[in-house]
């Protein structure tokens, strides 16, 4: 649960950037990319964690 957490917390901190990428600021446009890479890492770990637990059922 706590990767969860993790990755809802990226995407509510880069709102802001977001809303400055689509105005054309680059900058904000790095900074969205870079938590998305860092949200799709979590999300990989968080998929095998769940796999995990699937197979110790």
């Amino acid at each position: 649960m706590e990767k969860y957490n993790q990755m809802k917390q990226i995407l509510d901190s880069v709102a802001e950037d977001m809303e400055k990428a689509q105005s054309g600021n680059k900058a904000a446009g790095t900074r969205v990319r870079s938590a998305m890479q860092d949200i799709k890492n979590l999300a990989q770990e968080l998929r095998k964690d769940v796999l995990e637990m699937r197979k110790q059922e």
